[in-house]
């Protein structure tokens, strides 16, 4: 079995925080930067699964409903034979944290301003449950996040009983890390020291229940220079990912 957790490429909100506000969370796009960087992350695992000394079953792809992960699942297809991927499922339980009253704030200074009270409640949870713990006000927690991905990851393992045993995941920095804490039965202070993987960074689960799994980043995805051309930095896709978002 092996399991390939692939994070969205760049997406506008990782350039900018503003875009958040723009667009809302689960509509931000990538950038035309993020499209390439998940056009090579597809390469990366075709070029796996091609180097194994027995061909590999149709992939499954599972990703979140957010626009950026689906656009990256969109960079994956194509950049793979047109062979290599089987079915193709949306799941919301993948989605980004929901941050409550502080989505689309990304400031600590800003959360502080506009919800003093909200603000040291949280920090006064942070301090004394652990950040692991600590739900921001109206939002989740990475606790919150764990156990979702904890219900999806009996979905992904119903369907490698039924044979599928190769998938790839697309999802965002914390739901990968939790796939990663919950399949492989890691401990809070291993998810604690953890750090997010990078944008269409790929890391592989690999192995077999009587043999044990192990995991390892397979692939690092190239930042962006500096000195990039100015339109690797827009937004990828269609007029509707780039209009500005309105409001009832």
């Amino acid at each position: 079995m092996r399991i390939f957790l692939v994070r969205h490429g760049e997406s506008l909100g990782n350039i900018s925080e503003s875009a958040y506000r723009q667009f809302g969370d689960h509509n931000v796009p990538l950038t035309e930067w993020g499209y390439q960087q998940a056009l090579a992350a597809g390469r990366s695992i075709a070029s796996y699964l091609a180097a194994l000394p027995r061909a590999a079953p149709k992939a499954t792809i599972w990703h979140s409903p957010y626009l950026r992960t689906r656009q990256t699942k969109d960079a994956i297809i194509e950049a793979s034979p047109s062979d290599a991927i089987g079915d193709v499922h949306e799941d919301y339980l993948l989605r980004e944290q929901d941050f409550g009253l502080f989505t689309e704030i990304y400031d600590r200074a800003e959360q502080r301003r506009k919800f003093p009270e909200e603000f040291e409640k949280w920090a006064r949870l942070r301090n004394n449950s652990g950040k692991f713990y600590a739900r921001p006000p109206d939002g989740e927690s990475r606790a919150d996040v764990a156990q979702r991905v904890r219900l999806f990851l009996q979905t992904v393992m119903h369907d490698i009983g039924s044979g599928n045993d190769t998938a790839i995941i697309v999802g965002h920095g914390v739901t990968n890390r939790a796939f990663e804490m919950n399949f492989l039965h890691q401990s809070v202070e291993w998810f604690e020291r953890s750090d997010n993987p990078g944008n269409a960074d790929v890391t592989l689960i690999e192995g077999s229940h009587a043999q044990g799994y192990r995991s390892m980043l397979l692939h690092t995805a190239d930042d962006r220079e500096p000195t990039e051309a100015t339109e690797m930095r827009g937004a990828h896709g269609s007029e509707l990912t780039i209009a500005p978002k309105t409001r009832d």
